[in-house]
């Protein structure tokens, strides 16, 4: 069907119908002999925390105190291995709600406590998947950050516990929460926007402080904190305290780029076509400017193979690129179609770059050139870098505190944290190797020139 009959306002009430929805998406449930304490329609749930972080002051604490009257949930235990942290965490709650926080030395501590159903997950990125993992087995519902693993042995592990489990995993893949990114879900799944035929992304920052911490790092003290469970499964080695405080710059404690801002990106290429992981991974990158200890790169370039195993005359890639040096350009997402593009910075379809007459017509074919368009027209505009506590972060606490309520599944449950870890792993592969990357279905495997990545 040729995209110039497709109207504004077919596409405005499909919008309609697809965000009136919101609220009630993930209708799997779970059975109730598969969570601990069985919770009445009032009775109040009760939260602990597992790492106080930036991010779970900044945006996790305030998103939950936000709903937290309405829904009846409440803090009531802190878990921090720094004691600094663990003081500060909960002075922090105690002054933004009144609440005395009860304070474990460990999470073996937290979950030995009567008074805490669920957790909220904000450690290092390489401990997400298995603090999860200890979570759910201590029969609590988590809301963990993203990534949700870097290595497939925590992915896997993570997975499987919480599928045995049967507890309400929510990763924060906040886009998933957002009304702009349900809209164009939506516009992509009903056919009208076409085939995607590229996808490109960026996030872009000229911040050398970016992921530092020297303050904390001058003040943190190997006696105050616990090193040895810092590092869980990763090699045993000499205490650093940039490793603990700054561990974004470093392999393999986290990622980096891909982990942290990719994680976000790619998971809606995942969610808008269906599709679980690519198919392979090229990159390359480098610390090209930063030159300060770090080993995770300051740029990175991935190109994405994506489209179904059965059929390899379908698909498309995606280009990502990622740089701390420049900030031109800023954070993009935008998807291509043959009859043009869905911007997902500006909230607007448009007919851009969609096939013309005279192109088509040379061929034979007829033109295909998308309606112009604005998402705003029809749901609140959330979409940009900012992920705080007053938008996306917010709607994505809610969902998991309404599931945690409801048994429901929550927007971005633990496939949507398993999958986009994938492409994180695959990328991490490509870079640290320099091979071309693929992915082993039958093993849940990583393979960088024909080997399963180790770290």
């Amino acid at each position: 069907m040729n995209k110039t009959n497709k109207t504004r306002r077919t596409f405005i009430k499909n919008s309609v119908l697809s965000t009136a929805g919101l609220a009630s998406l993930g209708a799997v449930g779970f059975s109730a002999k598969s969570y601990g304490r069985i919770l009445g329609a009032n009775d109040r749930v009760n939260v602990g925390i597992v790492g106080f972080s930036d991010r779970c002051r900044g945006a996790l604490v305030p998103a939950m105190l936000k709903h937290s009257e309405e829904l009846n949930f409440e803090f009531t235990a802190i878990s921090d291995i720094w004691n600094l942290r663990r003081e500060e965490g909960a002075a922090y709650v105690k002054e933004k709600s009144g609440k005395t926080l009860a304070k474990a030395r460990n999470n073996e501590e937290l979950y030995e406590r009567k008074d805490v159903d669920a957790v909220l997950i904000s450690t290092a990125d390489f401990q997400h998947a298995l603090h999860t993992k200890e979570a759910v087995e201590a029969g609590r519902d988590v809301y963990v950050e993203k990534p949700f693993a870097e290595t497939m042995e925590d992915n896997r592990a993570a997975r499987e516990a919480v599928e045995r489990s049967g507890k309400i995993v929510q990763v924060g893949s906040q886009r998933r929460s957002g009304q702009n990114y349900h809209a164009a879900n939506e516009f992509i799944r009903s056919g009208q926007f076409g085939d995607i035929v590229a996808v490109e992304m960026s996030w872009n920052v000229n911040q050398p402080g970016r992921w530092r911490r020297p303050s904390l790092v001058e003040k943190i003290r190997k006696e105050d904190t616990d090193w040895d469970r810092y590092l869980m499964n990763r090699p045993k080695e000499d205490w650093d305290p940039r490793k603990y405080l700054e561990f974004r710059l470093f392999w393999p404690y986290s990622s980096g780029i891909p982990g942290q801002w990719m994680a976000h990106q790619i998971d809606t290429v995942h969610w808008f076509t269906g599709l679980d992981h690519p198919r392979s991974v090229a990159a390359n990158g480098g610390i090209y400017l930063w030159k300060d200890g770090r080993k995770n790169f300051d740029t990175m370039t991935a190109v994405f193979d994506y489209g179904p195993y059965d059929d390899e005359t379908k698909g498309f890639q995606v280009i990502y690129s990622s740089r701390f040096t420049n900030s031109a350009g800023g954070t993009k997402e935008i998807y291509f179609s043959n009859g043009g593009e869905l911007n997902l910075d500006t909230n607007m379809v448009t007919p851009n770059g969609g096939l013309d007459e005279r192109h088509a017509k040379a061929m034979g074919k007829e033109a295909n050139k998308l309606p112009e368009m604005s998402l705003s027209e029809v749901i609140q505009v959330e979409t940009g870098a900012d992920t705080g506590a007053d938008n996306l972060t917010s709607s994505h606490m809610r969902n998991w505190m309404e599931c945690v309520r409801n048994r429901k599944n929550p927007n971005a449950d633990v496939m949507a944290g398993y999958n986009h870890s994938i492409a994180n792993i695959m990328t991490t592969a490509a870079l640290r190797t320099g091979e071309f990357v693929t992915f082993d279905r039958e093993k849940q495997e990583v393979m960088a020139g024909g080997k399963v990545f180790k770290y």
